[in-house]
């Protein structure tokens, strides 16, 4: 599990990706990614400070926030096609959809208990070092806060969708290569099906966890 709680920690402090001004803006297809990255980090911090219920750790209102406001900036089969590596190829469409939603849903549980912890923390933005023509692209930034900064950069790519979020990256470990490991094991021990039960059975355990305050 130790891979597990790496990735936590990666996706607990990643959720100040969402960290930002008041007013939001409305990312689009033509949007650069540094400014799609602080568009999103605009709107859901503003929605989080808006609401008292999400504060208090509200799962059903910090998951239908993270559906709408961060789901569509990502792209997450490609997130579990990379945290599956070589095995991607040996599931099946059917199973590669289950797993791509099973996934999204253990992050999406995961960025819930870290928006809920989210005050006082600001993000600073580094210039983008990136070629007009580049498809792909880091964008990186800087956590304040408590304590040392905190680097927590994001990999993106363009799509005819616009820029979308594929990884990111805390403090040196990259959100895909720390769940890769775990993967792998779970299929080279039970199989590709095994992984799907391993991660419904994780999305369900927590669904029923008590949020921490």
């Amino acid at each position: 599990m130790k891979s597990f709680k790496i990735a936590s920690k990666c996706l607990a402090l990643s959720c100040l990706f969402f960290s930002g001004m008041l007013f939001a803006q409305v990312p689009d297809q033509a949007t650069p990614p540094d400014a799609l990255i602080k568009m999103v980090v605009t709107d859901v911090m503003a929605s989080v400070k808006a609401d008292p219920e999400i504060q208090k750790g509200n799962i059903p209102k910090i998951v239908d926030l993270v559906e709408k406001k961060i789901v569509p900036y990502t792209d997450m089969r490609r997130t579990t096609e990379m945290a599956m590596g070589p095995n991607w190829k040996k599931a099946t469409p059917e199973q590669q959809a289950q797993l791509t939603s099973e996934f999204k849903n253990l992050l999406i549980r995961t960025y819930s208990g870290a928006l809920s912890q989210l005050r006082d923390q600001t993000v600073q933005f580094k210039a983008l070092r990136a070629a007009p023509d580049d498809k792909e692209v880091v964008v990186k930034t800087v956590v304040l806060g408590r304590g040392d900064p905190v680097p927590l950069d994001y990999r993106l790519e363009k799509t005819d969708k616009g820029w979308k979020v594929y990884d990111m990256n805390i403090m040196g470990v990259w959100l895909v290569e720390a769940y890769r490991n775990q993967f792998t094991n779970q299929i080279s021990q039970n199989g590709v099906e095994g992984l799907v039960k391993f991660l419904q059975d994780r999305n369900k355990q927590l669904a029923t966890a008590k949020p921490a305050n």
